[in-house]
């Protein structure tokens, strides 16, 4: 009796075995929901939007894409962070929502500790543009010319707190260059200050300006990457222009709740990755300027307390706080 009924308990435990097997290989069974914490038309959109056929096609299942704006992005990072961990609901994540907020903005809940990396899907090089009237062909020259003319250089971001931000602010703190921020709603009111030279500076991504950069009408003296930028081959790194160690983007991502079962996590990572490889989606983001990552998911999530640290160390020198 007693060999009966452990037979029937070993087989029991070996269907549910088999049974959360079968469920974790069925995984997507339906659509899955993409938040995206900007608003629509914005550069995620259109990220998204080149990812969303091949990794449908991997996945097997529809990928909806909802704009949660606000809040500089939090309303939709703290929705993701507090939904179920299931697999079915992912956050468009970038280096502002998912590191920077917490050190500028009141946060509800940590993002580093309530959400979990997929995997980088771009990195977006920041690309520092003046006014052609500013007696410098690159950033060195241009660093010189700021000594020169202490407190008198303006410069401009997409917004305070923003990566680009705080890259200036790093600058600042690291080199003593005195220069006045002037912060702008996006990109493109700053590019039109550029042009009118009510800025002399402008740090942004390559697709904002590459229209007025090609027209002649601002000029590109650094890239903010460790490597130059391909659509910009002849544009100094701010390493190259003695900035050693000083080299950051912007980046987008996807993440997922804390306790995401690891095979949802897999899943939509292999999914990402598919999408990544395909020469044409490649050859479209270089025409952006954004540049698909060499790091594994697995670095890049470790590399997030360090970056953390680095931004959070910029915010508490600059006294940087976002209303």
């Amino acid at each position: 009796m007693l060999a009966r009924v452990f037979t029937v308990a070993v087989a029991a435990l070996f269907f549910t075995a088999s049974s959360l097997a079968a469920r974790a290989q069925d995984y997507p069974t339906r659509y899955i929901r993409i938040v995206n914490p900007y608003t629509p038309g914005g550069p995620a959109d259109s990220i998204l939007r080149l990812l969303a056929p091949k990794m449908e096609e991997v996945l097997g299942q529809k990928l909806v894409i909802e704009n949660k704006p606000g809040a500089a992005g939090n309303i939709g990072t703290i929705e993701v962070a507090n939904s179920p961990a299931d697999g079915y609901t992912i956050l468009m994540a970038a280096t502002n929502n998912l590191v920077i907020n917490q050190f500028v903005t009141k946060m509800s809940v940590d993002p580093l500790q309530t959400l979990k990396p997929v995997a980088k899907i771009v990195d977006v090089p920041i690309v520092l543009f003046s006014n052609p009237s500013v007696p410098a062909k690159d950033f060195k020259q241009f660093m010189s010319h700021v000594r020169s003319h202490p407190g008198k250089i303006n410069y401009g971001t997409p917004g305070q707190g923003t990566v680009n931000h705080l890259l200036m602010e790093r600058m600042k703190q690291t080199t003593g260059m005195d220069m006045l921020h002037i912060p702008y709603r996006g990109g493109a009111p700053g590019i039109l200050a550029v042009m009118s030279n009510d800025i002399q500076l402008f740090a942004v991504g390559l697709v904002v300006g590459a229209g007025q950069l090609k027209d002649g009408k601002i000029t590109a003296l650094a890239v903010s990457t460790a490597d130059r930028l391909g659509a910009l081959p002849d544009v100094q790194t701010l390493t190259e222009a003695g900035l050693i160690g000083l080299s950051a983007a912007n980046w987008w991502a996807l993440a997922v709740p804390v306790g995401t079962p690891e095979h949802a996590v897999r899943k939509l990572r292999e999914a990402l990755q598919a999408a990544l490889r395909e020469p044409q989606l490649i050859e479209r983001f270089e025409t952006l300027g954004l540049v698909v990552p060499k790091e594994s998911p697995d670095n890049f999530a470790d590399g997030l307390k360090a970056e953390a640290a680095l931004w959070s160390e910029t915010v508490r020198k600059g006294s940087i706080t976002v209303q």
